[in-house]
Order: C-alpha cells, then sequence, then structure tokens
C-alpha cells in the first residue's frame, strides 16, 4: 500500500498555513503587549463580544479543558480577566474582562486585523468564501465517518 508523502496533501497545506499565520500574530502581538500569546488575544475577543463560560472558549478555540483552565488561570493572574457569578445560572461562572483587558484588546484589535490583512492579501472575497465552503466540507465530511 502506496501513501503520499504527507507534505503534499492538503491537510499539510492546512497545518502549514494555520502555523505561519499563528508566527505572524505572535510576533506582531509580542511586539505591543509583551506577555500575551496568541490564545489569550483569542480569549479577550471571545470574552468581549459573548457572555461565556470556559469550557464554552475551550471548545471555540479546540482546547482541552485541562489547557484551557491553565490559561485561563495565568489570565486572572496577569489581571486580564475575572470569574464572576453566571447571573443566569448561579451554580456556574462567566468570564469578564478586567480593565487592563481592555485596554489590551484596544491595542491588540488593530494589530490583529492587520495580521488578518497580511495573511490574505491578493485573495479575493471570492476566493476566500470558496476555501472557507471547501474547508466546511472538509470538517463536515470528517464528523460524518
Amino acid at each position: 500500500m502506496s501513501v503520499n508523502n504527507p507534505s503534499s496533501t492538503i491537510f499539510y497545506a492546512i497545518e502549514e498555513a494555520i502555523k505561519a499565520y499563528r508566527k505572524l500574530s505572535s510576533r506582531e502581538i509580542k511586539k505591543v503587549i509583551s506577555d500575551i500569546t496568541v490564545d489569550q488575544a483569542l480569549i479577550l475577543q471571545i470574552i468581549n463580544e459573548n457572555q461565556i463560560t470556559q469550557t464554552e472558549i475551550a471548545d471555540l478555540l479546540f482546547k482541552d479543558y485541562a489547557s484551557m483552565t491553565r490559561i485561563i488561570s495565568l489570565m486572572i493572574k496577569k489581571d486580564y480577566i475575572v470569574k464572576m457569578v453566571n447571573q443566569r445560572d448561579k451554580r456556574s461562572v462567566v468570564l469578564k474582562i478586567t480593565k487592563k483587558g481592555e485596554i489590551s484588546l484596544e491595542k491588540l484589535t488593530p494589530i490583529i486585523n492587520n495580521n488578518r490583512q497580511i495573511a490574505t492579501d491578493g485573495i479575493t472575497k471570492n476566493e476566500l468564501e470558496q476555501l472557507k465552503n471547501i474547508l466546511n466540507k472538509i470538517t463536515q465530511n470528517s464528523k460524518i465517518n
């Protein structure tokens, strides 16, 4: 049985693109805020836009719960976020951004937008939509089996 060289597959190209984008993002974020990671910046964005639990964030970012617990604990220690009792369900907690987190997010937003612009330079909106549709099909096909 012959197996294609992994570097010649679409999955290798996807992984390579993700890693290159994360490197770009990390480098540019560190120029503005030295003690925050790409994942922590994403978490700030998610919390800013949603009243959300730690478990929901883990699912959105494809992180296991233990890793998410460590990331959240570190962000609390760095004073980017706090845990608060969920007013809708007193048994759970939600994450809220602190003032330091808000200031950091204000600084990060243009960096994140610029990173996305750099990464998609020369790609049309139609091409991006096609790519998104194709990746969604791969995801759905993978979930079926």
